[in-house]
C-alpha cells in the first residue's frame, strides 16, 4: 500500500533550478561530455549537442516535470491515480520501476568513479601522484593502472567514503539536506569551473584547442553522430530514471514549468560547454591528443597539470570540482529510490536511506570496483561488470523509461498534461506544439536512439 507523505516544496524557484542543475551536472557534463567531444570531432559534436538539447532535452524535461508535479508522489505512483473517474492501469507503473532499475544501474558504477576522484585528490595532496615536475604519458598511465585498476580494496574504501558523504546529506531530508547542500555546492562548483577556464584559456597555444572545440568540421556531422549526441543529452539531463519526476514532485503548483525547463536545459548546456573550455585549451597547449576516451580526465589531464605553474593546486581544484558535480547528482539519484521506499513500503526515511545506499554499495559498487581485477572474468553483454551497468542503464533502461514517459503523457494524460504544464492557458500555441511533438515525434526519436545503441 502506498503512503502519501505530505510534500514539502522548494523554498524558491532558484533553489529548485540549482538542485536540478546539480542533479544534471555530474560526470555527464564534467567527465563524459569532454571525452565524447574529443573522440568525435570537437566543434561538430558541441554544435549538435546544443541542437539536441532543444530537439529532445527541453521537451523531455517538461514531460518528466508534468508527470512529477501532477500527483506530487514518488516516481512509481506518479504513473497511477485516475483521470475523469477512469482509473489508469496499474501496468503503467512498470515505467516507474524501470526508472528505479536504471537508477540502481547508474549508481552501481557512478559511485565508484567518485571513489576514483577521491583517490586522485588524496594522491595529489599526499604526493603519491607527484606532478611537481613534468610527467610522461607512461607515468600517468602507470599511476592509473596501479591506483585504479590494481588497487580494488583502496577504491572500495574511497567509494565507501563517497557513499558516507551522500548519507550525511540525505539523512537531513530533501529540503534540509539536499536543498541546503546544493545552495553551497553549486556556487562553489561555478567558482572552481570559472577559475579553471580562465587558467586554461590563457595558456600559450590555447587558441588551437579553443578552435578545435568551437569550430565545427561539418564533414564530421552525420546521422549516426547526431543520434549519439541525442543519447548523451539523456545522460546529461538525468532523463529516464525518475530524478526530474521526483524533484518536480516537490514543486508548488504555482511554479512555471516551461520557464524552469528552459533554464535547466540552458544551464546544463552552459556548464557542459564550460567543462570543455576547462580541458581542451590545455590539451592542445601541451600537445596531448584529445581522443583518449573515458580515461581523458584521469590519464591525460595529470600530464597537463604537471606542466602548469602551481599545477598540483589546480589539479586538486579540478578533481574537487568533479567530486562536487558528482555529489550534487548522486544525492538526487539516491533520492528517487529513497522516496519510493518511504512511500511504497511505509518505511522510515533513515531505514530507506540505509537500505538504498547499503544495497547499492554491496550489490553494485563493490562488484564494479572489482570488475577490472578480481571479477575481470565475469561479463554481461560481453562487457565487464562496470561497463555492463553503464550499458544496461544508459542504453536500455533509461531510454525505455523515457519512451514510456512520452507515451504516458501523449496518450494517457492527454489534456491533463497540457493543463498541468500551463494551467492558465492549456491550449496555448506553445503547449499545443509541445504536446503533439511529445506525442508523435519524441517516441520516434527515442526509438531510433534505442535501436542504434543495440546495433
Amino acid at each position: 500500500m502506498t503512503t502519501k507523505i505530505e510534500r514539502q516544496t522548494w523554498s524558491s524557484r532558484l533553489t529548485y533550478i540549482m538542485t536540478v542543475a546539480g542533479a544534471t551536472v555530474g560526470f555527464g557534463a564534467t567527465w563524459r561530455f569532454p571525452y565524447l567531444v574529443g573522440e568525435n570531432g570537437g566543434g561538430a559534436y558541441v554544435l549538435l549537442f546544443c541542437i539536441a538539447m532543444i530537439v529532445i532535452g527541453i521537451p523531455m524535461i517538461l514531460v518528466e516535470n508534468v508527470i512529477g508535479r501532477r500527483l506530487r508522489v514518488n516516481s512509481i505512483d506518479a504513473f497511477g491515480d485516475k483521470l475523469e473517474n477512469q482509473k489508469i492501469s496499474k501496468y503503467w507503473k512498470i515505467i516507474g520501476y524501470m526508472g528505479l532499475l536504471g537508477a540502481f544501474g547508474i549508481m552501481a558504477y557512478y559511485m565508484v568513479i567518485g571513489g576514483w576522484v577521491i583517490n586522485y585528490i588524496i594522491s595529489l595532496i599526499t604526493g603519491s601522484l607527484d606532478i611537481s615536475s613534468s610527467i610522461t604519458k607512461e607515468t600517468a598511465q602507470n599511476f592509473y593502472n596501479q591506483s585504479i585498476n590494481n588497487s580494488p580494496i583502496q577504491i572500495i574504501f574511497y567509494t565507501l567514503l563517497f557513499v558516507i558523504c551522500n548519507y550525511i546529506i540525505l539523512a537531513k531530508g530533501i529540503i534540509g539536506g539536499i536543498e541546503r547542500s546544493v545552495k553551497y555546492l553549486m556556487p562553489l562548483l561555478f567558482i572552481f569551473l570559472i577559475g579553471m577556464v580562465i587558467r586554461n584559456v590563457t595558456l600559450p597555444g590555447a587558441m588551437e584547442g579553443i578552435e578545435y572545440y568551437l569550430k565545427p568540421d561539418f564533414s564530421k556531422i552525420n546521422a549516426k553522430l547526431f543520434i549519439m549526441v541525442l543519447g548523451q543529452v539523456f545522460f546529461a539531463l538525468s532523463l529516464g530514471f525518475g530524478v526530474l519526476i521526483t524533484l518536480s514532485s516537490y514543486l508548488s503548483k504555482e511554479e512555471n514549468l516551461i520557464q524552469t525547463a528552459v533554464i535547466t536545459g540552458f544551464t546544463n548546456t552552459i556548464i557542459a560547454i564550460l567543462a570543455g573550455f576547462m580541458i581542451f585549451p590545455s590539451l592542445f597547449s601541451f600537445g596531448i591528443a584529445p581522443d583518449s576516451g573515458p580515461t581523458l580526465v584521469f590519464q591525460s589531464l595529470p600530464i597537463v597539470f604537471s606542466h602548469l605553474w602551481a599545477g598540483r593546486i589546480f589539479a586538486i581544484i579540478f578533481f574537487s570540482l568533479l567530486l562536487i558535480a558528482a555529489l550534487t547528482t548522486s544525492i538526487t539519484i539516491y533520492e528517487v529510490l529513497i522516496t519510493a521506499l518511504q512511500e511504497k513500503l511505509r518505511m522510515r526515511r533513515g531505514k530507506a536511506i540505509f537500505l538504498t545506499l547499503g544495497g547499492i554499495f554491496l550489490f553494485g559498487n563493490i562488484p564494479s570496483a572489482l570488475s577490472n581485477n578480481v571479477l575481470a572474468d565475469v561479463t554481461f553483454f560481453d562487457k565487464n561488470i562496470f561497463d555492463a551497468f553503464d550499458y544496461a542503464s544508459g542504453n536500455i533502461l533509461f531510454l525505455l523509461t523515457a519512451l514510456g514517459c512520452a507515451i504516458f503523457v501523449g496518450f494517457i494524460l492527454k489534456d491533463k498534461a497540457k493543463q498541468e504544464l500551463s494551467p492558465e492557458n492549456p491550449n496555448s500555441l506553445f503547449t499545443t506544439i509541445w504536446f503533439n511533438y511529445v506525442k508523435f515525434v519524441v517516441p520516434l526519436i527515442i526509438l531510433v536512439i534505442f535501436v542504434s545503441n543495440l546495433i
